[in-house]
């Protein structure tokens, strides 16, 4: 109604104005039967009034749709009238209706299409990165060591690509069951056992065996794996253990390294932040919590991370009871 009013306000005042213009210039031409310039008035404001009100019913559905935002793609298909506006409005959306699905569509296979592509590479790089590793086993020699290392370094990468790319299909690709936490944790220990050694640095599980949750075991690996990374990389040559600790309602993977500077605890979340202690760990992507708190998100777990600059990181996971 505020619309229409608006919109109609001009020629209400235009035929208001010459309405008193046409009055006048009868007056001072001399004319004095007021009654029947009354009566011409009275014809002119109902005239006007029967136009609008018209105008208004004929055109309603028009100025609310213009006056409310549309909430969902398929009002748009809704009839505003049938006078010549509202049909040139309906046909106006229809069409942009009509050429947005259509660009939609066009971007998704193109997404679609990515992913495939960016699936299907990651698992032809895992190929050779196997047979680096079997032949590199089979060497007794520090070479070969830190080429198992460096090979472990793109095995993770190419792990946090594929999983990177797997979230855009989230709702597709988990299966929620009963895990238990002491053998995901164990199987963690074990993938990054070269790690450990390397850097000096030593886990210890705090996990009663019967410790059951429910989560995905694909994605909650990923999370595990990516957090012991962490703590690892942070906490390299000092000697420190990792506690990984677990109860029915949570887990928690707690460092003693250098720890998060306050005015970056807030960002760790945020993707490709690395905060100072990525600019001082340049192999730091930024992109690793950022992962683990959207598939928290998406599993309906909760992630908590308390952290003192010197003292060490603790991050808790903690799952729906």
């Amino acid at each position: 109604m505020r619309l229409f009013l608006r919109d109609h306000l001009p020629l209400i005042i235009v035929n208001t104005l010459q309405m008193i213009a046409v009055l006048s210039i009868y007056i001072m031409d001399g004319y004095r039967n007021y009654l029947t310039a009354l009566y011409a008035l009275f014809i002119g404001i109902f005239l006007l009034t029967a136009y609008l009100v018209y105008r208004y019913f004929t055109h309603k559905e028009f100025y609310r749709r213009l006056s409310n935002p549309i909430h969902k793609l398929d009002e748009v298909n809704e009839i505003l009238g049938f006078t010549p506006l509202p049909e040139a409005l309906t046909h106006l959306l229809k069409s942009q209706h009509t050429k947005y699905m259509n660009e939609l569509h066009l971007q998704e296979r193109k997404r679609n299409n990515h992913s495939t592509f960016i699936n299907q590479w990651v698992h032809q790089m895992k190929t050779p990165l196997s047979v680096i590793q079997l032949i590199t086993q089979e060497e007794d020699d520090e070479r070969f060591t830190s080429i198992q290392e460096e090979v472990d370094k793109i095995g993770k990468g190419l792990d946090m690509v594929l999983y990177a790319a797997r979230l855009e299909a989230f709702e597709h690709d988990f299966q929620v069951g009963a895990i238990s936490l002491r053998k995901i944790a164990e199987q963690a220990v074990t993938e990054n056992k070269r790690l450990f050694i390397k850097n000096h640095v030593y886990p210890e599980i705090q996990i009663e065996p019967n410790t059951f949750v429910e989560s995905d075991e694909k994605w909650l690996m990923f999370i595990l794996n990516q957090l012991i990374t962490n703590a690892v990389k942070y906490s390299a040559g000092k000697s420190q253990k990792i506690m990984i600790q677990g109860s029915e309602g949570c887990f928690e993977v707690r460092d003693n390294g250098i720890g998060i500077p306050k005015s970056d605890i807030k960002r760790v979340f945020n993707p490709f932040y690395t905060g100072e202690n990525g600019r001082l760990y340049r192999e730091s992507t930024g992109m690793g919590l950022y992962l683990v708190k959207e598939i928290c998100d998406r599993l309906g777990h909760g992630i908590e991370i308390e952290s003192e600059v010197g003292k060490g990181t603790t991050v808790k996971i903690t799952f729906l009871v």
